[in-house]
């Protein structure tokens, strides 16, 4: 299956964007493939305004963010895998969502007791018509 991250990013800008908010997207710096400018990244991380004021040719796609902008007046191509967005969010209120690295985790094995067991009577479920 594909990355539900892409999706939920475009979801998340759109949904700042029609409440007239900034976006923001935190970024892990230190990731392969991201071209940011290094000046700017602290403790690993960088912050990057993505309000359509503030690029030009934003890019949200499944695999990669692309935009062009300026870094204290110099233009710069900005690329990042969408692997490497930690989150997103308004820059006015902070509301938005962080992302755990769920893509390389597998999935959850099921509900399960305290015991660490599945639950009695948790077998395959049956379904039957009813009248």
């Amino acid at each position: 299956m594909t990355s539900q991250r892409p999706y939920l990013l475009r979801a998340m800008h759109d949904w700042i964007l029609d409440n007239h908010l900034t976006p923001h997207i935190l970024v892990d710096a230190l990731r392969e493939g991201v071209r940011v400018p290094q000046e700017y990244v602290q403790d690993g991380q960088i912050n990057l305004n993505i309000a359509t004021s503030a690029v030009r040719n934003l890019q949200l796609g499944n695999r990669d963010i692309s935009f062009s902008a300026r870094f204290r007046g110099v233009p710069m191509d900005v690329l990042v895998p969408v692997t490497a967005v930690l989150g997103i969010y308004a820059r006015e209120n902070g509301q938005g969502m962080s992302f755990a690295d769920f893509d390389n985790e597998p999935p959850p094995a099921g509900p399960q007791g305290e015991d660490g067991n599945r639950p009695a009577g948790s077998g395959k479920p049956s379904l039957r018509v009813v009248k």
